[in-house]
Order: structure tokens, then sequence, then C-alpha cells
């Protein structure tokens, strides 16, 4: 059934022309993996950080969720599975990983899904972002990257982890002392996937030509990277809560240069110092390094750099005076007045016989 639903998007899509298949792969971006955490980023450093939080959270469970149901099931793509099916355009290129579930529709469910869920926003808020995550899956499908099954498989679990999220952030706002036992857990969690998936055995399937179909150490490269994520996030978050405590109750001056110096930061260290990581670490150690210091950089680096570059700032501008500097202090000789005497003239003698009676 799954393919015949792809089969017929296919057909339509090859008769409709590219301006429905153009708009959905725009609307495919939105869940790509470099646009969910720059939407997190600027939320959590300038707009609101418990909301931030909330969702860097949620994003950091479903990837670890995401890679451990890929590499468990590890479902073949469409286009593997059956040579009828043709991915539109350049679109292929974003199916990274093994096809259950599907990444996109769990990353829009956790930034789009995330904030649907939040009773705290505006209804018609709400609905918009709804609509977000339910055209994300809907372009995995008409673009040809996944089935029907993963798509809505994706977005079961990403709202049902955005869910579980919600309960934990309220945990831990009952419980503040207990955020290193909920991260070490997490840890734990992230290291155990891992493991599991650098030891398990994956399928090798051959094609007529004798070809591996799908490199199953390859495709396990999605779950190292949501691990690396995962422990990122937790980390960052309890250094941040510990020794940092930056605030979101800023002018909107601040707001807009931390948001501009924090993503021109965060893309000059994931292009110089995240290859760099990888480079350095061998195999699957370099993968969840680099995303380790992606994501540690959004949720504790920056936000340290960016207090103590605003406090030094502001501590700069109280040491400057509104007021002119006072003039040399002078000697009483050199700023003594000339003196001047006063004689007060006598009364005419018609005036003082007057003066006094009445």
């Amino acid at each position: 059934m799954d393919f015949g639903i792809l089969l017929a998007l296919q057909e339509f899509r090859n008769g409709a022309g590219a301006f429905l298949a153009d708009f959905l792969s725009k609307m495919t971006f939105l869940g790509e993996l470099n646009t969910a955490i720059v939407i997190m980023a600027i939320i959590y450093w300038a707009v609101s950080k418990d909301f931030g939080s909330y969702l860097l959270m949620g994003w950091s469970g479903n990837r670890l969720a995401n890679g451990v149901l890929k590499v468990t099931g590890c479902a073949y793509r469409p286009w593997i599975r059956d040579a009828r099916i043709v991915p539109y355009g350049n679109s292929i290129t974003t199916a990274t990983g093994y096809s259950f579930p599907s990444g996109h529709t769990m990353n829009a469910a956790t930034v789009f899904g995330g904030g649907a869920v939040r009773k705290d926003l505006s209804r018609a808020l709400r609905i918009t972002l709804g609509i977000i995550v339910v055209l994300v899956a809907f372009s995995r499908n008409y673009l040809g990257v996944h089935t029907p099954q993963d798509t809505l498989a994706g977005l079961l679990v990403g709202m049902l982890v955005m869910a579980l999220t919600v309960r934990l952030m309220k945990w831990v706002a009952a419980h503040p002392e207990k955020d290193i036992l909920m991260a070490g857990i997490g840890v734990a969690l992230a290291v155990a996937v891992a493991v599991y998936a650098a030891v398990k055995s994956y399928p090798e399937d051959y094609d007529a030509e004798g070809k591996l179909l799908v490199d199953g150490a390859k495709m396990a490269n999605d779950t190292f990277k949501g691990v690396g994520w995962c422990g990122a996030f937790l980390v960052g978050w309890v250094l941040e809560r510990r020794f940092v405590g930056f605030s979101t109750d800023i002018s909107m001056l601040q707001r807009v240069t931390r948001v501009t110096t924090g993503l021109l930061s965060y893309y000059a260290v994931s292009l110089i110092l995240v290859p760099f990581v990888k480079g350095l670490l061998p195999g699957a150690a370099g993968t969840m390094g680099s995303c380790f210091v992606q994501i540690l950089y959004v949720t504790f680096l920056f936000p340290l750099c960016a207090k103590r570059l605003e406090k030094n700032t502001a501590r700069g501008y109280k040491g400057l005076s509104v007021y002119p500097a006072a003039p040399p202090s002078r000697s009483c000789a050199e700023t003594a007045l000339p003196s001047v005497s006063w004689t007060r003239p006598a009364p005419s003698p018609a005036k003082a016989a007057t003066s006094w009676t009445h």
C-alpha cells in the first residue's frame, strides 16, 4: 500500500509540473537538521531561554529515538525497494541513513510541533505550526524519499517525545537540584545507543551485479550524530544552569546583537572546528565528537561568552560619565576675586528725619 501511494503521488507530480514539487521542497527544508538547530538556537539565545531549552531537550531526545529506530528497523529507502520510484530533483541528497522513521518529520515535530502543543501560545500560531508539521511530513512522501509509514511513525514518535519533554521540564522545575541526575541518565542512554549501533549486525543485500545495496556502517552514521547531539545538550544544559545562568529578559538591541554574533560564530564553528574534530578522531568517535562540539557551543559556550561580553560592556558604559571633566584645581591666590569696597552713602537730613517718625 505504501508504494502504491508513492507511485500515485509520483504520477501526479509528473503531470502537475514543478510548482507544487518546488514548494514542497522548500517545506522539507524546514525539517532539515541545520534549519532546526538555527531556529532553536535563536529562540534559546534571544527569545525565551525556557522555551528554547524545552525545544533543544525534545530535539535531542528525538534524535536519539530516531537513531535507535533506524538501526533497529534497517528499512531501505523507497527507490531501493522499488525501482519504479524516482525521487524528485536532488531531494535524494537530503535522504541519509535508513528510511524508518523520517528524521525530517521528527525534526519538524520538535521545532514546530513542540510549539503547537504549548497552550501558552496563541491558537492561530499553534494551528500554523501544526500545518507546517503536516506539510513537512507530506513533502517527504511527495518527493519520493519516504513512505507514508515512515512519516507517520516519525510524526507520532516525535510528538510523543515532545509530550514527555513537557513533563520532564516540569519535573526539573520542581526539583532543580536533580538536573545532574537527569542529565546523567540521559548521557548513559546515549552511550548505550552508541554501543548498540556499533556492535549490532546489519543486513547485507546485493544487486544483480553483486554490489552491496546498502552499507549498514554508513547508515548508522545518523545514529552516532544523534548520540553526540544528545550528549552535548545534556552536558551543556547542566553547565549553563550551574555556571552561567544567562537571561533572555534583555533589550531588543541585545537580542539582535546576540543573534548576529551567535549565528556568525556558530557557522564559524561548524565550518572550521567541527570538521577539525571529525578529522582528528577516527570513525564513529569523530562523528559523535564533532556533533558534540556543535551543540555544546549552542547550549553552553556561546551563552557563556555572550554573558561575559555583555557584563564587560555594561561595566564599560558605567565607567563613562555624561558630565564634562572638572578643570584642574587652582590655588586660592589664583582664583580669588579682586576685593571690592562698598561704602553706603549717608542719608540726606530730610530723609533721616522722616525715617523713624510716623
